[in-house]
């Protein structure tokens, strides 16, 4: 049985997608490290970076040529200052050449080093990339990895990781066990959640890193309410939150988090008000995600204003974000662990009920927690929020996280909050449709799903909008 940390499933770093950006970045300082560990990087002499799949077919629009460079530069996405990327890219394309791990500088042109193999798919997971690289002796290390979503890298038949073999207290592999536990032991789900998380980390660390990630999540919900303009990418797409923000709240400026939500907090909670907050929390996540800038993969980059959005709904709107934003995340996190075990958060194998569907159950999941809600009633949220996003398919125009993904957000977000409510107000001794069951049937109709509507930009809403590829 898999382990999975809530701090795998939340995890900080750079837009725009995990799948095609924090997976291979994680995958190329992986191979850094694989040549270093054998004693060959000192010895490297060239490498040459192949993508396959949906790793090609979308990997420009989501910068995956500009992770895999930041990654050889074995620059760490969760501290990496955003704004210093493009500075570090054009170092390498202009001088053709990159310093490996900060330390051994080889030939390396972005242009013909790295190559987007649209023609081939590898078996294991249509998320592929090699690593082939020659030493100065002119022998060959070759190395192959699957970003297989929500930034989790593995290699085909190469053993788990030691976290993820861990045996835990009250192991988990589906919503089943987890409601078995929280029964056995008279624990609520984030209790549960928690003494697993124990055998990772002490409990300060568990408190300091959820702290982290909910700072982190608030920061960038303010950059995108905060910052206006284009995305980037050749679409032309421009930013809505930041606009939306002074609509609601008026010109006066705030340069801290606290002070914006207080004030937020002020101006009343008619139910239009605070919809056009949730959606303008939803957007700003995404418009910085789309933008490179630093976000919470929640499960998944794509889908990582759901669950910000959600939160900060109940912060500002409902109760004190101190009192709630641990049992959220761990709530959270456990539904989203509970979908990665039974399906899949990649949505080039699931289409995009794998990210915005996963997104909307763990928010609907933690939002009904912080509400009072009981351990049936949260994973009864949890599956009314994915049944109603099955069949979601993933069809970004010009291959970039932008149209229809960062809107989606905002629909995840409403969904949500719809969900919790409905649940709330039933008796999940009624309920027809189990968590588990919702699982399973996302899982087979990921499978039956056209591979075009699966992250490849070859079907969908990215047909109907012509764009160049290449240029995005």
């Amino acid at each position: 049985m898999e382990s999975i940390s809530v701090f795998d499933i939340f995890k900080i770093g750079v837009g725009p997608s995990s799948s095609h950006t924090m997976g291979p970045w994680r995958a190329a300082q992986r191979f850094l490290r694989a040549c270093r560990e054998h004693g060959k990087l000192i010895q490297l002499a060239s490498i040459r970076v192949e993508l396959f799949g949906s790793l090609a077919k979308t990997g420009k629009g989501h910068g995956t040529d500009i992770a895999v460079m930041l990654g050889l530069l074995n620059e760490n996405p969760e501290t990496i200052d955003p704004s210093a990327i493009p500075a570090a890219v054009d170092a390498v394309t202009e001088s053709k050449s990159i310093l490996l791990d900060q330390e051994k500088r080889i030939p390396f042109d972005p242009s013909t080093d790295i190559v987007f193999n649209r023609a081939v798919a590898l078996p294991f997971h249509p998320n592929a990339l090699r690593f082939t690289a020659r030493l100065d002796a002119d022998a060959l290390i070759e190395e192959t990895y699957y970003s297989v979503g929500g930034g989790f890298v593995v290699q085909e038949l190469a053993p788990g990781s030691q976290a993820a073999c861990v045996p835990l207290p009250m192991p988990i592999e589906n919503a089943g066990d987890l409601l078995r536990h929280c029964r056995e032991n008279r624990l609520t789900i984030p209790e549960v959640v928690f003494r697993n998380e124990q055998v990772w980390r002490n409990d300060e660390e568990i408190h300091d890193g959820l702290r982290r990630i909910w700072r982190t999540m608030k920061g960038c919900v303010f950059r995108g309410c905060n910052t206006g303009g284009t995305l980037p990418g050749g679409l032309n797409v421009v930013r809505r939150a930041e606009g939306m923000s002074r609509k609601l709240l008026g010109d006066c400026p705030f340069t801290d988090v606290d002070a914006w939500m207080e004030a937020i907090r002020s101006g009343g909670a008619a139910f239009e008000e605070v919809s056009r907050w949730v959606s303008c929390f939803a957007l700003a996540v995404n418009e910085e995600n789309a933008a490179f800038g630093r976000v919470v993969t929640a499960p998944t980059n794509g889908a990582a204003g759901v669950i910000p959005a959600v939160m900060m709904f109940f912060a500002c709107f409902h109760g004190s974000e101190e009192d709630c934003f641990e049992p959220f995340l761990l709530t959270a996190g456990e539904i989203g662990s509970i979908f990665k075990k039974g399906a899949t958060l990649s949505a080039a194998m699931g289409g995009c009920q794998a990210e915005i569907g996963v997104s909307s159950a763990m928010a609907a999941a933690g939002l009904t927690q912080c509400l009072g809600g009981s351990v049936e009633q949260v994973l009864m949220a949890a599956e009314i929020a994915m049944e109603h996003h099955l069949g979601l398919t993933c069809d970004p125009v010009g291959g970039l996280v932008q149209i229809p993904c960062i809107e989606r957000n905002t629909m995840g977000a409403h969904k949500a909050i719809t969900a919790a409510y409905l649940a709330l107000e039933s008796d999940p001794a009624n309920a027809k449709v189990s968590l588990d069951t919702v699982v399973k049937s996302m899982w087979n109709t990921a499978l039956d799903m056209n591979t075009k509507y699966k992250e490849t930009s070859e079907g969908g809403l990215a047909l109907q909008i012509p764009v160049n590829l290449a240029e995005c």
